[in-house]
């Protein structure tokens, strides 16, 4: 075998070129003609040898530029051979002869201003030649003689440099040119080339200043060129330039049609399918392999990323949700174990206190007595000399002192019971408060991601089905655990009579064994009594003592015997309290799988409830849209009456045709119907005016009667009192719809903003539990009798029946919701409950970034705390620079703080729904959270110890606020903190270093990510005390944690996103608002001048 490396010069073209460049090129245009020839051979054999249909490929050939050079015997070495053969010749008899011979040659030309060169259009470009030393350099050859005498030297380098020649060569002719033996050499080369199989590699220079980083755009192609790498592409495209073995493009590509891969088919029949699965054209199947235009194979390798990725998202999901629920159970098992020892804490402090104050009090007492007893007996020594009456006296004071001390005591004792049952209540009122807190915030998210999945009909369908299958799962489950515990309660009952029986036999035992005893120690002291005082004979005395002996050992015998039956029958006890405790807590789940398939079944009922009406509402404004006025029909038999009645809100109301046979046969009936008839209708501008007039009081405040909106209930009185909702063309939608965004025009003002807020969200919750859309008493029925599935037969089961309603009347006060049925709307209503939930939503976005604007620029200033210039801390002490700065930051805080208030009163002010309220400072605590996060995250100066101080020191203010607020207003706000607050809390902690990493992001901050961990952690530095960020390994685990998330696109951001969305839905709105009595509103005097407007005042009995 044959391994051999050619490294040649690229083609060259310089300002002067000479008779080695001539040689250079030759070579290249050789090895160029031989590199096109075996690529075309090489893709003929291929084709051919599978049998695929291909037509001949065209490519450059510069045969003609050889034959220019080295042709005999006309060529330019052949010349150039000729002239150094004659002693005269120079290089301008070279040139002349050059010019006549190759005249009219396409590749040779002469400049125009030179009389010795001559220029050639080789492959890569032309270049000019000057013939100068053409002559010279082609005569420089080393004579015979003195290459043998070289060559025979006894050195091996010097004789390795002028090799002996062959001996032909020697004998043919005394005279060799340089030009021929390189003419020799070339073709030498080119048949070892031909005998091999060529492999070629085209280095490219990228730029001619020899420095990394530069690429010449213009060098780098004219390389490509020269080199013949644009014209080889250039073939291999015009072919098939991919091809794979049916066995490889099998493997690789399987995934993208799986049913091939399933079928019965031989290798080329599934690779054929699998290509026409995939709709690629142009390409062939050969005998082994198949072959690929240029683009397909990228083609199908984006499909098979795409294939792979989905499985990969799929796999992630699924150990993502596995990795959330294990920290979840954690975090809940931590907290858990920190709530019993904080409390364990606070027990051990109170009983700390309790007994210093104790030994305090034992102290006084024993200080006082002292000083009571000397002061006795001075006043004893000098009691001899004073009279009786002042002994009384002294002896009066020291009963009054001992009854204040008494009294003292007592009230002490007394007023220390109080506060520690009053801290004992506090306790407990936290806990529940706590508890309620962190249910509630569960059942929140869990009712948020309900509202989420319900607000389309699709996402409804998908619940729906996702809770078919957790019903039945849990109805499975609930099964089990009744099966569970009938068995447990079988095992239990057998395990206690085993027991109890056990216990009868060791009490038995023990009977028996006391009696043994009882019975022993009788004989025991019968034999002691016949013991006489002095006993004379020795053998005696020892058989009494050895029996004495005897019994003491069967005593302890049976004591121990005794001890081992009442610690059986302990064990036995607590075996009994144990198999309890586990039924019970048994019993326990059972009744928690059953509170959870009731809720389940209650989740079920409002969905499906949820979904009619959506259906029904989308329907009817279909039919509505699609309604043309209806053709009206004549007959013989039947006679029809046709009557507009004016109504007082400006619409008409169609009277139902009635057939002759149908009319009542009562006289008065028919009396009264046609004086009805008979009446004028009203005057055209009288269908507007109450309009107007309507409108015109209610665009103006006229503010709340009893927490409740006045013109949000006059709006919906009076429409439900001209029935509105019932007709199908109105303009008093349109009026109002108008008359609430000229309302709003001024969004900078939250006072009347909040006011509208109010009242567009309880007329809102009216019109969401007084419409329904048109045709769903007949629609219902089938969708009850076409449910067969569980979630069908479970809401049939479970659906109210109060959905039925009563027939509604006509006219009549509005006493309240409870007593109003749905009414069927029409298209106007539906149109305008949808246009003023679009009211709702854009006015509370509206608050909610006025109030984001407001905070923007004082969130600037809170993130970093301010710091006194150096020039002033000279002058100034350092604790008037300290007070100096905490002002400067609480200001600003202080300054939020009143933000937030402000607008909590502007909304309790103007009665905005509880929800609202809620769902507006949560998103605006997340705002703030997001601002304040990632400001620390993007600022260096901001991850220091004092500024974690400073930034804690504000959120503890936000807390207070939270806790002043109450849960009504402020709902989940504070959670909305938790990044920040674990980053702040992660930044003022002290001894970092020897914290771990799994304590750092499970029980420090489970909530920061990897990414934003360690980004916090190398931008840490502690400019109050000078201490470390956490240690190299911890910076080191992170890193390789990162490394192995760097695949996921959203792991590596570590910044947060504001939530601008819409937190809530008009059911959401609905089931937070209570029923109201609207019976007792009072409406504005302007209205009640008016007679049509009689019916807004309170019914009366």
């Amino acid at each position: 075998m044959l391994i051999g490396v050619l490294d040649i010069y690229g083609f060259e073209s310089f300002k002067t070129n000479s008779f080695e460049q001539l040689c250079i090129n030759l070579t290249n245009e050789k090895l160029q003609q031989h590199f096109n020839q075996h690529v075309f051979k090489m893709e003929q054999e291929e084709y051919t040898r599978e049998e695929i249909d291909w037509s001949y490929i065209e490519f450059v050939d510069n045969q003609d530029i050889l034959d220019l050079i080295e042709k005999k015997p006309g060529g330019i070495i052949a010349l150039l051979d000729e002239a150094c053969m004659f002693p005269r010749s120079t290089h301008e008899t070279f040139s002349q002869k050059l010019y006549q011979t190759f005249r009219n040659h396409k590749r040779f030309s002469k400049p125009k201003l030179s009389r010795t060169d001559f220029t050639i259009g080789h492959y890569a470009g032309d270049v000019t030649y000057q013939t100068d030393l053409f002559i010279d350099k082609n005569k420089d050859y080393v004579v015979a003689e003195h290459q043998a005498l070289l060559s025979a030297s006894n050195c091996s380098f010097v004789a390795g440099l002028f090799p002996p020649l062959p001996e032909e060569s020697s004998k043919s002719s005394k005279f060799s040119s340089i030009g021929t033996r390189f003419k020799q050499q070339l073709q030498s080369l080119l048949e070892t080339l031909s005998s091999t199989e060529p492999h070629y590699i085209r280095c490219v220079k990228p730029n001619s200043l020899l420095k990394p980083g530069i690429f010449e755009n213009q060098n780098v192609l004219q390389q490509l060129r020269c080199g013949g790498v644009m014209e080889a592409i250039r073939i291999s495209c015009a072919g098939y330039p991919t091809r794979r073995t049916f066995d490889e493009f099998l493997d690789r590509f399987g995934i993208l049609a799986p049913g091939v891969l399933d079928g019965s088919y031989d290798v080329k029949t599934a690779n054929k399918k699998m290509l026409d699965k995939m709709g690629l054209q142009g390409y062939q199947i050969g005998k082994t392999k198949v072959f690929l235009r240029a683009g397909q194979m990228a083609e199908l390798d984006a499909r098979r990323s795409e294939v792979l990725g989905n499985s990969a998202k799929i796999i992630q999901r699924k150990v993502r949700s596995y990795i959330a629920r294990k920290e979840f159970l954690s975090l809940r098992n931590a907290a858990i174990h920190l709530q019993a020892l904080w409390r364990g804490n606070l027990s051990r402090k109170l009983y700390s206190s309790m007994r210093r104050d104790a030994a305090a009090l034992r102290i006084q007492k024993h200080v006082r007595r002292y000083q009571a007893q000397k002061s006795y007996t001075q006043l004893r020594l000098s009691a001899i000399v004073i009279q009786a009456g002042l002994r009384a006296m002294d002896a009066r004071n020291e009963f009054r002192f001992r009854r204040q001390t008494k009294a003292a005591i007592i009230i002490q004792a007394q007023w220390r019971g109080y506060s520690a049952f009053a801290y004992y209540k506090k306790l407990n009122r936290a806990a529940n408060i706590f508890q309620c807190a962190w249910r509630g915030k569960v059942a929140r998210k869990e009712l948020k991601k309900l509202k989420m999945a319900a607000r389309e009909t699709g996402a409804l369908q998908e619940a729906k089905t996702k809770l078919e299958k957790q019903v039945e799962e849990l109805t499975w489950r609930l099964q089990l655990e009744k099966r569970m515990r009938a068995d447990l309660e079988e095992a239990k009952g057998q395990e206690t009579a085993k027991l109890q029986s056990a216990l009868q036999e060791m009490h038995a035992q023990v009977k028996e064994a006391n009696d043994l005893l009882a019975k022993e120690r009788e004989a025991a002291t019968k034999a002691m009594e016949q013991i006489k005082p002095v006993i004379k004979e020795t053998p005696v005395v020892v058989v009494d003592t050895a029996k004495l002996e005897i019994l003491t050992k069967e005593n302890e015998k049976l004591k121990d015997l005794v001890n081992s039956l009442e610690k059986k029958v302990d064990e036995a006890e607590k075996k009994y309290v144990e198999s309890e405790k586990l039924s019970e807590e048994r019993l326990k789940k059972a009744k928690e799988a059953e509170t959870k398939v009731e809720q389940l079944k209650g989740s079920l009922q409002r969905l499906e409830e949820k979904l009619s009406n959506l259906e029904l509402e989308d329907k009817v404004l279909r039919q509505q849209s699609l309604v043309k006025s209806p053709i009206k029909t004549f007959s013989e038999s039947f006679i029809t009456r046709v009557t507009q009645v004016t109504m007082e809100n400006g619409h008409h109301e169609p009277i139902e045709v009635t057939p002759v046979k149908d009319i009542p046969s009562d006289v008065p009936a028919i009396k009264e119907q046609a004086e009805i008839e008979n009446k004028p209708p009203k005057p055209l501008h009288d269908r507007h005016e109450n309009i107007d007039t309507l409108i015109k009081c209610v665009s103006q405040d006229i503010g709340f009667s009893q927490g409740r909106p006045v013109a949000a209930c006059i709006i919906y009185k009076s429409l439900f009192h001209w029935r509105s909702f019932e007709a199908d063309k109105t303009s008093v939608f349109d009026r109002i719809i108008q008359m609430i965004g000229s309302a709003i025009e001024n969004q900078e003002n939250n006072d009347v903003l909040a006011y509208w807020l109010s009242n567009t969200s309880t007329l809102l919750f009216f019109l969401q539990r007084t419409l329904k859309a048109t045709g769903a008493a007949g629609i219902t029925p089938q969708r009850r009798r076409s449910s067969s599935t569980l979630f069908g037969r479970m809401t049939q089961g479970f659906r109210s029946p109060s959905s039925l309603g009563l027939p509604f009347g006509t006219g009549g006060m509005i006493a309240g919701l409870d007593s109003v049925r749905q009414v069927e709307a029409k298209y106007p209503a539906l149109l305008f409950k949808q246009q003023l939930t679009a009211y709702v939503e854009k006015i509370y976005g509206i608050i909610r970034d006025n109030l984001k604007k407001e905070i923007s620029v004082l969130l600037s200033l809170c993130i970093q705390a301010p710091r006194t210039p150096r020039a002033n801390a000279v002058k100034i002490s350092r604790s008037q620079a300290n007070a100096s700065t905490q002002q400067a930051s609480n200001n600003h805080w202080q300054s939020i703080i009143k933000s937030l208030t402000n607008l909590l009163q502007t909304m309790r002010g103007n009665y905005v729904p509880c929800i609202l309220v809620r769902k507006v400072f949560t998103q605006i605590f997340a705002h703030i959270n997001v601002q304040l996060f990632n400001s620390l995250l993007l600022r260096r100066e901001c991850c220091s110890f004092s500024n974690g101080e400073y930034v804690k020191a504000g959120l503890a203010e936000l807390e207070l606020w939270c806790c002043e607020a109450k849960e009504e207003y402020a709902g989940s706000a504070w959670d909305a903190l938790k990044h920040i607050r674990q980053a702040v809390g992660f930044l003022v902690i002290h001894q970092k270093p020897k914290k771990y990493l799994d304590e750092i992001a499970h029980d420090l901050c489970p909530v920061l990510s990897i990414q934003q961990l360690y980004r916090i952690s190398t931008m840490y530095w502690d400019d109050k005390y000078g201490t470390h960020s956490v240690s190299p390994d911890v910076i080191a685990s992170m890193k390789m944690l990162m490394a192995e998330d760097s695949n996921d696109a959203l792991g590596n951001s570590f910044l947060l996103d504001d939530d601008l969305s819409i937190p809530f839905s008009v059911d959401d709105i609905s089931k937070s608002m209570q029923e109201t009595d609207l019976s007792d509103i009072n409406p504005p005097s302007q209205l009640l001048e008016n007679s049509a407007f009689h019916f807004l005042l309170p019914c009366t009995l």
